[in-house]
């Protein structure tokens, strides 16, 4: 093991920034703020999963959505945070199918013949103006991207991501009135 010295911060009195910021607005092209699967690797989780023991380890990371695996490593579906609530448990339960030591994270998923994406090929064309209003629209939190040519998932857009980066909030559940979001941006 290589030993590691640590150093005294006394004289240090700036931190480093990027040489090139870009400057991310309504206007700007979805793709810079997708998250793409070609570098950065996608949370998943395997389908035997508990489902009390997803929703545990999804909190601790604070991750809201992962994606689901069978054993092959086949994409089978997606579960959120929300879907593996304590009362969507208490539902399932009250069914009479299983008790909560029984609840698999594929009893909750989004299985992939229910979910939506917008094509690769799309991301490039629209702005994240578009993708926001597309998310409103549809009622979701996040959208995934797929490549249809090559039959696989290139990546997700997530509303949070996009306040995150742009600083600003986004209603979902209604349709937030954009000229003040443009607002917000150019203050």
């Amino acid at each position: 093991m290589k030993k590691v010295t640590f150093n005294s911060l006394d004289a240090i009195d700036e931190l480093a920034t990027p040489e090139h910021i870009e400057n991310i607005t309504l206007d700007s092209p979805a793709k810079m703020i997708f998250t793409d699967f070609k570098y950065s690797k996608p949370l998943t989780i395997e389908s035997s999963l508990l489902a009390t023991e997803a929703e545990r380890l999804m909190q601790k990371a604070h991750v809201r959505l992962k994606f689901i695996l069978n054993e092959k490593s086949h994409f089978l579906g997606i579960v959120s945070l929300e879907d593996l609530s304590k009362q969507n448990m208490l539902k399932e339960i009250a069914k009479g199918y299983h008790t909560l030591e029984e609840l698999k994270v594929t009893d909750f998923m989004s299985s992939r013949d229910k979910i939506r994406a917008i094509d690769y090929k799309d991301i490039i064309n629209l702005s994240i103006n578009d993708v926001i209003h597309a998310l409103q629209e549809n009622h979701e939190q996040h959208c995934l991207v797929l490549e249809s040519d090559k039959h696989r998932i290139r990546g997700i857009i997530s509303a949070s991501d996009i306040a995150r980066k742009l600083h600003i909030p986004i209603n979902i559940e209604s349709n937030s009135n954009f000229i003040e979001i443009y607002k917000t941006i150019k203050v």
